[in-house]
C-alpha cells in the first residue's frame, strides 16, 4: 500500500498521490480541510498521482467538495483516474463532480 500524500503546489493548487481507500481517506480528509485556501477563492486538486482507489476515495472527494462549498471555495478536480471516474459514474455522482 502506498502512503497517501497531499502536496501544496502553491496557494490554490494541490497534488494527491498514493492510494485512496478506507484506511487512507481519514488522513487525507483532515489534511485537505486544514489546507483549503481562503474563503471565497478557488482550489485545484490534481489527482494524477492516485494509483488505486475505491468508493472511499470518491466519498473523500465529495466531502472535500462539501467542505469547499461551505467556505464558498470553487473546487476543481484535475486528472481524475479512470477507476475513480467509473465509480462516480456508477454511483451517479459524475454530474456533480467539478472536473476539468
Amino acid at each position: 500500500m502506498s502512503a497517501p500524500q497531499i502536496s501544496r503546489l502553491d496557494a490554490n493548487h494541490f497534488a494527491v498521490e498514493g492510494e485512496l481507500n478506507l484506511m487512507t481517506v481519514p488522513t487525507l480528509l483532515l489534511a485537505m480541510i486544514n489546507q483549503l485556501p481562503a474563503n471565497g477563492s478557488e482550489a485545484h486538486v490534481d489527482l494524477a498521482g492516485v494509483i488505486r482507489t475505491d468508493s472511499a476515495g470518491l466519498a473523500l472527494l465529495v466531502e472535500w467538495l462539501r467542505q469547499a462549498r461551505v467556505r464558498d471555495i470553487h473546487l476543481q478536480f484535475h486528472n481524475l483516474p479512470s477507476q475513480l471516474r467509473d465509480i462516480a459514474r456508477i454511483s451517479d455522482l459524475l454530474p456533480i463532480m467539478p472536473l476539468d
